[in-house]
């Protein structure tokens, strides 16, 4: 069994309305409580950081379900919601909604297209970010799907 090993440096310089600073192989950035929280907005947040997480997941799963089939794509984007919901005080991430936009190659077959559609789900079902968020926060899939032309 192969294992890999992710790491993170973190340093946060005072108080609930400070900001830090993280690392984590290329990504390297400022942090702070977002200002839709009465924070300061500085740099990136964790609500933004876990849909990117489960975005980038996504996206990379797909294009690669889409590649193994060798289903020719055009043009693959993604629009992510997440929300966050706030009870008796405490906030809990609700839900993480993925809006593929499918752009297949001239010259798909009608089941190159089904198949693609189906992989739009599928890749919810296979990406590790939304198996680790499975059961906790609610996931959907809300694809479109065309061919060029």
């Amino acid at each position: 069994m192969n294992r890999h090993h992710f790491h993170l440096k973190a340093d946060w310089n005072g108080g609930r309305n400070s900001e830090g600073v993280i690392s984590a192989g290329n990504l390297n950035t400022k942090i702070s409580i977002p200002k839709e929280m009465g924070g300061p907005g500085v740099g990136t947040n964790p609500d933004e950081m876990l849909i990117g997480a489960a975005a980038t997941c996504y996206l990379i799963t797909l294009a690669a379900m889409l590649e193994r089939k060798q289903i020719p794509v055009e043009k693959l984007s993604l629009e992510t919601e997440g929300v966050v919901s706030e009870n008796r005080g405490r906030l809990q991430f609700e839900s993480v909604t993925h809006r593929p936009h499918v752009v297949l190659g001239a010259g798909v077959t009608p089941e190159q297209v089904k198949e693609a559609e189906a992989f739009t789900e599928k890749a919810e079902q296979s990406c590790m970010i939304s198996n680790a968020l499975r059961g906790n926060v609610e996931l959907a899939v809300h694809a479109e799907v065309i061919t060029a032309g």
